[in-house]
């Protein structure tokens, strides 16, 4: 038996996060959601079916994936976008040959007889169009990205009691550290916490992976994850929901928010509810608001009805997309999406929506040029010892060609 991960026409309710990431590769808690997937049936080999503007990047970086590929025999393709339990696994695990479990008129999972071909997202309907209907019991998916944040604490709490707490824990501190619950506390191996570290797990799970530096006076308040080779700087204040990614630098203020990885935010200023890209870098001093002074619900774009709805939450930050950057002083207002590959700065308020490759401040944005995007991202991946690639090149390209065109309607999932 074979299972598959796929990405679905959803794609596009969580841009820009996946301009450039497959929906799988979303982070909520500690795991991706293709990894809670892998996770939950014990699955060894990845195999992805994702859109083809992306194949050609996921497969240089996951030589040892199966992206696109079917083979022949019995398969079971599951949904990234599935919130899986115990009911919706037993569910799948029942499904019979030509069967697929349904919500409403999404698939959360199909078992199929395959043969050996190349299948992309774009082509998934196809595929499951003629199988039987097995309405699902309790199946939920992930809908939107302030979803992610919403449920992040609880997720962080939950993938620590099932994937973590029974790891091997390399957890040892000095006397100039102070931990509240340390049960609750796991670190993995090469961990360094520098004097004056605060460790508050009393509410909740602290995670800290593989090889990550706490500066001191930093205060970590729990639940929150932070990756692999991330640093903490010092007299930051890490508080609960919080979620980084590997080899990121984070200082200031953050809550409640999640960082996908390789992303910068070393100063101080005020990081709320709010969801960040790779290869961002926050300006000193720049700060987001999470909480209108009304109290009422905050509202935020959505790509696919291209304006901002209601979130039907009181507390909503920022998005914003891989490689997008602010200067020093930013403000960005509640709800307020960022596209990818943006410049920003002045002191002006950043709201509502800025569409991808922005350059300027508020009151003047103007179009980032592609060949100085490119010269720059370059530049700043070569400052970690990597490599911008040609595909890399090529999915930026296509994603400035469309935003400024609009001409390739297959990004948006249409």
């Amino acid at each position: 038996m074979k299972y598959v991960i796929f990405d679905d026409e959803k794609r596009c309710s969580f841009f820009p996060l996946t301009f450039t990431h497959s929906t799988g590769d979303l982070r909520v808690g500690i795991l991706k959601l293709r990894q809670r997937i892998l996770a939950k049936f014990s699955i060894l080999e990845t195999n992805v079916i994702i859109w083809s503007d992306l194949e050609k990047m996921y497969r240089e970086r996951h030589s040892n994936w199966s992206v696109n590929e079917l083979s022949n025999g019995e398969t079971i393709f599951i949904n990234s976008r599935l919130q899986i339990d115990e009911v919706t696994k037993n569910e799948i695990k029942n499904l019979q040959i030509g069967e697929k479990l349904q919500l409403n008129d999404e698939v959360l999972a199909a078992k199929i007889l395959t043969k050996s071909t190349k299948v992309t997202s774009e082509k998934l309907t196809e595929l499951f169009t003629d199988l039987q209907n097995i309405p699902t019991k309790s199946g939920k998916l992930w809908r939107y990205n302030w979803e992610f944040i919403s449920q992040n604490a609880e997720m962080i709490q939950n993938d620590f009691n099932k994937y973590f707490y029974n790891r091997k824990n390399y957890f040892e501190v000095s006397p100039s550290t102070t931990v509240l619950n340390p049960y609750n506390v796991w670190f993995g191996s090469k961990v360094e916490l520098k004097p004056g570290v605060v460790l508050d797990a009393t509410n909740g799970p602290i995670i800290i992976d593989e090889g990550a530096r706490i500066l001191s006076n930093a205060v970590i308040v729990g639940p929150v994850y932070i990756g692999k080779k991330s640093v903490i700087k010092a007299n930051s204040i890490i508080d609960e929901g919080t979620t980084i990614g590997a080899i990121c630098k984070i200082g200031g203020e953050v809550e409640h928010s999640i960082i996908q990885g390789y992303t910068n935010k070393q100063h101080s200023g005020f990081l709320g509810h709010s969801y960040l890209g790779e290869w961002v870098n926050l300006g000193a001093n720049t700060s987001n608001s999470d909480l209108k002074n009304n109290y009422k619900n905050v509202k935020s774009y959505f790509y696919p009805e291209q304006k901002r709805i209601d979130t039907k939450n009181q507390f909503v930050g920022c998005v914003i997309g891989d490689h997008s950057k602010t200067g020093i002083n930013v403000a960005i207002n509640t709800g307020t999406v960022i596209g990818v590959g943006c410049n920003l700065f002045g002191q002006l308020l950043l709201k509502n929506f800025v569409s991808s490759f922005s350059w300027g401040d508020a009151s003047n944005v103007i179009k980032y040029e592609k060949n100085k995007f490119l010269e720059t991202a370059v530049y700043v991946k070569k400052r970690r010892g990597l490599d911008f690639s040609e595909n890399e090149k090529e999915l930026y390209s296509k994603i400035h060609d469309y935003i400024f065109t609009k001409s390739d309607k297959k990004m948006e999932g249409k």
